[in-house]
């Protein structure tokens, strides 16, 4: 029974050394293909030009050339990323991405970004209004939210007896409080403080006490350990050095 439960191990083991690794995939193909919603700042934002630019757009060029590749953007929506993600068509899911229970089921994430909870924008002048759950969760307060993401999630989990309205571009929502056609959005402390650099009419509520614990991290494909170990040791050296840093600091020095 030991020989046999011996070569079995070793039969899964060797099985298990020569799976196909997307670091192996990346180095080979010189293409490190990025999955991203162009649509947070300021973690990943598509430009009119077509070009992308953010936190985790300058981190995948990083990343990239370590492995001596370029950037092959896949563009995505946070409806479909996981969709997109398990049809294979990219090495990496990057842009402003939040761990949940949900997307670990099917997927691997990185070594934690930080800590972002969620929290209320609303305008300046409403602060008093939305501090808590229960001002929020009235049928009078009129939500609005980019589909298919966590902050939609958090709505219908916590929010469900106000007004939702599901938004179709995540760039121009806030626009949407500043005219008053809605009330509150919620979203990541992290883009509700760098927006308001933007709309000084909107104000980001108790960014250092979130309604909701979370965390951000980039997605990598299940059970590739040597890819997430590459990606893990890259991203510590990256914090070590300074360099993660110096391009947080770019968009959101004042946190």
């Amino acid at each position: 029974m030991k020989i046999h439960f011996s070569l079995l191990a070793l039969t899964l083991f060797a099985g298990a050394a020569s799976a196909a690794s997307h670091l192996d995939s990346v180095r080979e193909s010189k293409t490190l293909n990025v999955c991203t919603t162009g649509d947070y700042k300021p973690y990943s934002l598509k430009k009119s030009d077509g070009r992308y630019e953010g936190i985790d757009i300058s981190m995948a060029r990083s990343l990239a050339d370590s492995l001596g590749a370029k950037v092959n953007w896949v563009p995505t929506t946070w409806k479909t990323l996981m969709t997109d993600f398990l049809a294979q068509k990219c090495d990496i899911a990057m842009g402003g991405i939040s761990v949940t229970l949900k997307r670990q089921q099917q997927a691997w994430f990185a070594e934690r970004l930080g800590i972002d909870g969620k929290i209320p924008l609303v305008r300046c002048a409403d602060k008093a209004k939305y501090q808590t759950i229960e001002q929020l969760n009235q049928p009078a307060v009129r939500l609005i939210e980019p589909a298919g993401g966590t902050n939609e999630a958090f709505v219908h989990t916590h929010l469900p007896r106000a007004a939702l309205t599901l938004f179709h571009d995540n760039v121009t929502i806030f626009q949407q409080l500043v005219d008053n056609k809605a009330d509150v959005m919620i979203t990541d402390a992290s883009e509700a403080q760098y927006q308001m650099k933007f709309y000084p009419q909107l104000c980001a509520l108790n960014p250092q006490k979130p309604l909701q614990y979370g965390e951000k991290a980039w997605m990598l494909p299940r059970d590739d350990m040597s890819w997430k170990l590459y990606v893990d040791q890259w991203l510590h050296l990256s914090k070590a050095t300074g360099e993660y840093q110096a391009i947080l600091s770019q968009w959101i020095a004042a946190r």
